[in-house]
């Protein structure tokens, strides 16, 4: 399938036209100021910072059909924001526009105990709608570290770390309230637990990072509280063994809830800024769900697997302050990373591949960082094949970032090689356009029929997964 497409522009008539409409109808709920803008633009990784035009905060969802509506009309570029936590360029504004800032569609609309499911709208984070469901005895599962927005972590189709056991946002949510392009509100399907009604548009606008609508409500599918929970790390005498250790997990059928690894600069890092003291040496974080019976279970056969392979001493706690002390420290790793080499940037990026390859994709990324002469520790969610390296640069040398890109390209490249893909859970952005086509070939002519289809003006986070 072959389409001919246009380079999108910024159309500055078109902004000079509608924002003063969209001041009248919004007041003081948009703004124009240029540092709030650019908090709006991208800020967390290497990309540039593309500011939007301003920054706009509706409250529900007919304002964002009437601000859609608004924006169509005069082709302004709409792109909606949660806290800004993406890492691939999702919220920068290449053309200009309007950035929907839902901080104020934050709320819990419904919980349905019996039903295991909730409804929310796309500005709450996800640990303020877990503090919400605590005295239920209720949680939604997926964790991808940073406090990101539920709508945000809809539209990059999150995972994280407990995405081992309870898959990602792409099995957790039961159907979406969108505003298109036309401005129509739709809802993609009821609160039933299947549904074989027609095409499944709510797994379609999962993951389009805002290029195919606007996500104005989500219902989520919810998990009981486990009994009881225990939390262990073991080190390894390398790489490669601790890598071996997740897949004989795997393959044995153990339903551990977390599987992280951190190679040894990446634990250096941890040591450092947690304040802790865990040998310097790749090493497992696990978490196990269940009774206390079966998490007792669990984490023996998982600690014979452990030292089968060199690893141990395996070290397991059930005390609540022991657990949040160490996933804490692991969810500050892009933080701690930074102490390697104060003063520089972190390049972020992460590949996926199938689980019998990821020693090897591991081994052969390690090596390259060595001879391109970088400082990348490794951290991964390895329980489902994927990884992230953290690039320690230099913002102002300029060969350091090249080898960074080079990099980055043998690393994508292998992953696709190995039948993998060149983006886990980062989504595509701006950031890895470039590697689409290498993946997926002709389907992304299909994706862009989709695009145009729903979006002929292109208003919806242009500049995204293609051009």
């Amino acid at each position: 399938m072959a389409l001919a497409t246009t380079r999108q522009a910024r159309d500055q008539s078109g902004i000079d036209l509608a924002l003063p409409i969209i001041r009248q109808r919004f007041g003081d709920r948009c703004e124009t100021g240029r540092a709030l803008c650019e908090q709006h633009g991208h800020t967390t990784t290497w990309l540039a910072n593309e500011a939007p035009d301003a920054v706009v905060y509706p409250e529900n969802t007919e304002e964002v059909a009437a601000l859609v509506e608004i924006c169509r009309e005069h082709r302004v570029p709409i792109i909606p924001f949660g806290v800004g936590t993406s890492l691939e360029g999702h919220v920068n504004a290449p053309f200009g526009g309007i950035s929907v800032d839902f901080a104020r569609m934050n709320r819990v609309l419904q919980v349905n105990d019996e039903d295991l499911t909730c409804i929310v709208e796309p500005g709450i984070t996800r640990k303020a709608l877990n503090a919400h469901l605590r005295d239920r005895g209720l949680f939604f599962p997926i964790d991808p570290g940073a406090d990101a927005t539920i709508g945000g972590m809809c539209a990059t189709r999150a995972s994280g770390t407990n995405a081992v056991r309870y898959g990602t946002m792409q099995g957790n949510v039961i159907a979406l309230e969108a505003v298109m392009a036309d401005g129509e509100v739709i809802t993609t399907a009821s609160r039933a637990k299947k549904s074989s009604a027609g095409y499944d548009i709510t797994r379609l606008l999962i993951g389009s990072e805002g290029t195919l609508g606007v996500i104005t409500k989500i219902t989520l599918k919810l998990s009981g509280i486990p009994e009881a929970i225990s939390a262990a790390v073991c080190p390894f005498p390398s790489v490669d063994a601790a890598c071996r250790a997740t897949i004989a997990t795997i393959q044995s059928g153990i339903p551990v809830a977390r599987i992280e690894l951190l190679d040894a600069m990446q634990m250096k890092a941890v040591n450092a800024y947690a304040k802790l003291d865990l040998a310097e040496t790749p090493t497992l974080f696990l978490e196990f769900h269940g009774s206390e019976a079966a998490v007792a279970a669990d984490s023996e056969m998982v600690a014979a697997i452990a030292e089968e392979l060199g690893g141990g001493p395996f070290r397991f706690s059930t005390l609540a302050e022991e657990r949040t002390r160490l996933w804490q420290a692991r969810h500050d790793a892009y933080f701690a990373a930074l102490g390697l080499r104060p003063g520089c940037t972190v390049f972020s990026t992460d590949v996926c591949v199938p689980i019998s390859r990821l020693a090897e994709c591991v081994a052969q990324t390690r090596d390259d960082l060595d001879s391109l002469d970088l400082v990348g520790p490794i951290v991964g969610h390895v329980g489902d094949g994927n990884f992230h390296v953290l690039i320690l640069m230099d913002p102002a040398d300029a060969a350091e970032r090249d080898r960074a890109s080079e990099f980055l390209e043998r690393l994508s490249q292998r992953a696709i090689a190995m039948d993998g893909t060149c983006t886990g859970e980062h989504g595509i952005g701006q950031g890895k356009m470039k590697y689409l086509r290498r993946e997926l070939g002709g389907t992304v002519d299909v994706m862009r029929a989709i695009k145009l289809a729903l979006d002929p003006d292109g208003i919806l986070n242009p500049g995204k997964i293609f051009q």
